[in-house]
C-alpha cells in the first residue's frame, strides 16, 4: 500500500508540472488533399532486458504546401474508446513527435514531450539526399521502387510509389518523386496501411507553455534525456526534484487499466518503466 502511495503522489505532481492548459486559438494553415496512416514498428528491449516489439499508428495529412505527421491520438481519426486509449498509452513508450513540414514556409517544425514540460523546435526544412534504384516491390496494392539515404545517422531504405505523385511520407522522411510507402532502417519499420481521399483542415495550435529550442538543441536535449541507461527501468530518473515537489500537490483522477498496464492521471499516460529508447535521429 505504501508503495502504491507513493506512486500515485509521483503521478499528481508529474501531471501538475506537465503544464497549464492554455486557451490560444488553434489556427488552420492548410487543407488536406488526402491523408495517410502508417504502422510503425520498432525493435526494442524492455526495462527487464527482454526483446519486444513497440508499435502505433503514424497519421499524416497531406496539404497543398505543407504535411503534418502525427500519433494516431493526435489526428481527427482517434474515437473515444477503451481500445483507444490503450492505444493512446502505447503511443507514450515510443515518443513519436508530431511535426510540420514547411510550416512555417520553409521551416519545419516539431513538438513533443519529454516530461515534465512540451518542447518545440524548429529548423530549416532540411534536404535529405536520396539515392534512387531501379529496383521495384510491390507493396500491397502499389508498386514501388527503391531509394536509400543516410539521414541524421540511420541509413534508410524505401520504397516510394509514383502512382500516388506527392512527395510526402511518415515523420521527417520525404522528398522523393512519389508517396513512401515501406521504409525501414535498423529496429525501425514504417508500412502504409491507408489511403484516405479526406478533406479536413491542418492545424496548428500555439501552445505558449512550450519550451522554444533549436531544432539541434531539442535533439540533443532528447538523446541524453532518453538514452541514459537509468531510463528503461526509472523513466522519471533525472528528475529528482520530485521527492520534495510531490509533497505540496493534492490528489488528481487516477484511472488504471489494467487490460492494458496502463496508468492515466487526469487521462495523460504515465510510465512507470519504459522501454530501450531507439532514436530516429543519432545526430544533427
Amino acid at each position: 500500500m505504501k508503495k502504491f502511495l507513493t506512486i500515485k503522489l509521483l503521478f499528481v505532481a508529474i501531471a501538475l508540472l506537465a503544464g497549464v492548459q492554455t486557451h490560444a486559438q488553434e489556427e488552420v494553415i492548410d487543407t488536406t488533399q488526402f491523408v495517410v496512416v502508417y504502422d510503425y514498428q520498432c525493435t526494442t528491449q524492455n526495462d527487464a532486458g527482454e526483446p519486444i516489439v513497440d508499435a502505433m499508428e503514424v497519421v499524416v495529412q497531406v496539404g497543398r504546401t505543407m504535411t503534418k505527421s502525427m500519433p494516431w491520438s493526435q489526428s481527427s481519426l482517434k474515437e473515444p474508446s477503451l481500445e483507444a486509449d490503450g492505444k493512446f498509452y502505447q503511443e507514450t513508450y515510443l515518443h513519436m513527435p508530431t511535426v510540420w513540414t514547411g510550416w512555417p514556409e520553409g521551416q519545419t517544425t516539431s513538438r513533443e514531450m519529454i516530461f515534465p514540460y512540451d518542447f518545440e523546435g524548429k529548423e530549416t526544412t532540411p534536404e535529405i539526399q536520396w539515392t534512387l534504384s531501379d529496383d521495384t516491390l510491390r507493396v500491397g496494392d502499389y508498386l514501388c521502387q527503391k531509394a536509400t539515404t543516410t539521414f541524421r545517422g540511420l541509413t534508410w531504405q524505401v520504397y516510394y510509389t509514383e502512382e500516388i505523385p506527392s512527395s510526402a511520407g511518415p515523420w521527417r522522411l520525404r522528398g522523393l518523386p512519389g508517396l513512401i510507402v515501406r521504409a525501414e532502417s535498423g529496429a525501425h519499420t514504417f508500412v502504409l496501411t491507408q489511403v484516405l481521399q479526406q478533406l479536413e483542415p491542418i492545424t496548428y495550435k500555439p501552445n505558449p507553455e512550450a519550451r522554444q529550442l533549436s531544432y539541434k538543441k531539442l535533439l540533443k536535449y532528447r538523446l541524453d534525456t532518453y538514452c541514459n541507461k537509468q531510463y528503461a527501468k526509472n523513466p522519471n530518473y533525472y528528475l529528482p526534484e520530485f521527492n520534495e515537489l510531490i509533497k505540496s500537490f493534492p490528489n488528481a483522477q487516477l484511472t488504471v487499466l489494467k487490460q492494458y498496464d496502463a496508468v492515466f492521471l487526469d487521462w495523460r499516460p504515465m510510465l512507470t518503466k519504459g522501454h530501450v529508447y531507439q532514436p530516429l535521429e543519432l545526430k544533427y
